[in-house]
């Protein structure tokens, strides 16, 4: 078989990525234009000093690695971040200070205004003008209507609908206008933009496109806080192999292919970018060689990576970052979440939502097959490192899915 057709096991698939440069030991200067371990330093900074924040635990999950054969699993649980429950408070709302403070600059024409300066009184007038807005499945919405509250600017969030009604109320209890628009992901994207353009509001979008890039790199860069805090808890332990991470739209797994490249080189792990069959837009463009778009309802359990046009800055770092790329459907992201929960094999119970089980789903899935396995160079020494990234995000939801609520799953740890 050439290596580089596409695998098939079922509704599993399997891409190995032929322009990948596994072994380049520098991170291109052109790929720092959008993601580096300088802007990287800028953003921790900040974050660091928001009231609540505090990196997010690593588990180690030495059942599942054993149900997998594999040396060890690192799962890095972004459940409790901010309390919102996902990774993406990280990058949503370090975008919005990110656009209010430019916004500032061109107001005042002051150019050594720093971040602290959005809580100046004298601006606060100013800054309450603003609307922010955004199209989201949920987790981006609320990070970002959460960084417009702490700001003090107006904020106006887009979904679609097939966006349950439980994150539409997350996002409302910010103090966002939330507006639900026919069609999938992409089609709120283009409402959002379409209404920015006429009210004057500004995007904060995770996804680039032709003309819109500074601010995904915000989004991406907030994201970069999460790898380094993983890079930081393993510390002197075993070095990871593999990473195996949700796709979407791109900008979660080249925060990580960055960060990673940057700080470690030809020592890097290997990246598997994972999505739903019903949404693998990066695994398309993978196999043509160039961005693609997948069309359709995209409606996929997988609520959080429902994209079917991939952002072109996080193109720019997977197209050569990515080993391999790799499509599932809802059941496998189930089963997982059940498996999670219900503290299998000695691992303590973890409460995981629909899209943070799909990395564990597809390494679950390829360690089944030896020559999947052997493609991924996976074997009983490898350690894998998942990004888990969102809790229960939707209670309800979580809840019919699983069958016990989070507290429930969590209450097992004390029986």
């Amino acid at each position: 078989m050439n290596k580089h057709a596409v695998r098939e096991q079922g509704a599993v698939q399997l891409y190995l990525n032929p322009r990948c440069v596994q072994d380049s030991q520098e991170y291109d200067a052109s790929l720092q234009s959008i993601l580096s371990v300088a802007a990287y330093e800028q953003a921790q900074a900040s974050i660091v000093q928001w009231p609540g924040y505090t990196p997010t635990p690593l588990r180690h999950l030495s059942g599942l690695a054993a149900q997998m054969n594999v040396g060890g699993v690192y799962y890095k649980d972004e459940a409790g971040r901010f309390g919102l429950g996902s990774f993406k408070a990280l990058g949503g709302a370090y975008a919005v200070n990110r656009l209010l403070l430019r916004q500032l600059h061109a107001h005042t024409g002051i150019d050594s205004l720093t971040l602290d300066d959005l809580k100046n009184p004298a601006y606060k007038d100013f800054i309450a003008g603003l609307t922010v807005t955004c199209a989201t499945d949920g987790n981006h919405g609320r990070s970002v209507a959460w960084g417009a509250k702490n700001a003090g600017c107006q904020c106006v969030i887009y979904i679609h609908e097939h966006v349950s009604t439980g994150r539409e109320q997350a996002i409302a209890f910010y103090g966002a206008k939330v507006v639900r628009v026919p069609g999938n992901y992409d089609d709120s994207v283009r409402q959002a933009a379409e209404d920015a353009q006429e009210h004057g509001y500004f995007v904060v979008s995770d996804t680039s496109y032709p003309g819109y890039m500074d601010v995904p790199k915000d989004v991406m860069q907030g994201y970069t806080v999460m790898v380094q805090e993983a890079l930081d808890q393993i510390g002197s332990g075993k070095p990871v192999s593999h990473v195996f991470i949700q796709g979407g739209v791109g900008g979660l797994a080249a925060a990580v292919c960055a960060h990673m490249w940057e700080r470690l080189g030809a020592q890097r792990p290997r990246l598997i970018v994972v999505e739903p069959n019903k949404a693998d837009c990066l695994f398309q463009s993978a196999v043509q060689g160039k961005p693609v778009t997948v069309t359709g309802d995209l409606n996929t359990v997988m609520a959080g990576l429902a994209c079917g046009e991939i952002s072109l800055l996080a193109w720019e770092i997977l197209d050569p970052g990515t080993y391999a790329y790799m499509t599932l459907e809802d059941d496998a992201a189930l089963q997982t979440m059940r498996r999670l929960a219900r503290a299998d094999k000695g691992d303590a119970p973890i409460v995981a939502g629909e899209s943070a089980v799909a990395g564990v789903a597809a390494c679950m899935a390829a360690c089944e097959q030896p020559d999947w396995r052997q493609a991924l160079g996976i074997d009983e020494n490898s350690q894998i490192l998942f990004f888990a990234s969102e809790g229960d995000t939707d209670a309800q939801l979580y809840q019919r899915i699983v069958g016990m609520s989070a507290q429930e799953v969590l209450a097992q740890e004390t029986i």
